[in-house]
């Protein structure tokens, strides 16, 4: 992404997987196929990957009932659905290595279960989340949320579904239950409507145009 005063905005996320076929299985069956896309790569990984999608449901109900289908379809427990000071959210890996936060703010429901989701965010972990956020804020991205050097979330574009946000690596390591080690990687593209780059957290961006996605 080249520096611009015009508005960039994030317009896809591309998850990298060994089995497309698997893949392809098992987010249909969780029921978020139409918020990612999919491609085959043998690019080599270990460990925790520096981030996570995190869906924002209604209530527990619905956090249990997309928990449930992610692990009914091959998914990882790596934190079991339970209250917190925050809410109620449970923490999976999917076959494909990616981790998925299922979250909601309400500690009560207000009504029966539903398969819709509210936001889902790609939040990514970095070593600066000020220097990253000025990384982003100097290539176009709007900031709507920031604390301190602790958490930023850019403004969601027209055409993605998804919501950016930043977080550090280590902290975010620990709110998902994993070790913070990991290398190669991270098995996800970026979407954008302005130039290719690589953050200095190896993030890479594509830009839509040349994007070579194949949809989930």
């Amino acid at each position: 992404m080249a520096n611009t005063t015009s508005t960039t905005s994030l317009t896809s996320v591309t998850l990298e997987v060994a089995d497309l076929a698997a893949a392809r299985r098992f987010y249909t069956a969780f029921g978020v196929d139409s918020y990612i896309s999919l491609r085959a790569s043998e690019a080599h990984a270990t460990g925790f990957r520096g981030f996570t999608l995190a869906l924002t449901v209604s209530g527990p109900a619905t956090v249990d009932s997309f928990f449930g289908a992610a692990v009914a379809a091959g998914a990882t427990v790596l934190k079991p659905a339970a209250k917190s000071l925050w809410g109620y959210s449970g923490v999976v890996q999917a076959p494909d290595g990616t981790i998925w936060k299922i979250a909601t703010s309400a500690k009560k429901d207000t009504g029966p279960a539903t398969r819709e989701v509210d936001q889902v965010v790609l939040l990514i972990g970095v070593e600066s989340v000020k220097a990253t956020k000025q990384f982003y804020v100097d290539r176009g991205l709007t900031v709507a949320k920031s604390f301190g050097g602790k958490y930023a979330e850019f403004a969601p574009g027209q055409s993605s579904p998804i919501t950016l946000a930043l977080y550090k690596r280590r902290a975010l390591a620990k709110d998902l239950g994993v070790p913070v080690d990991g290398s190669g990687s991270h098995r996800v593209v970026l979407g954008s409507t302005a130039d290719a780059v690589t953050d200095s957290d190896g993030f890479v961006w594509e830009t839509a145009a040349s994007r070579a996605a194949t949809p989930s």
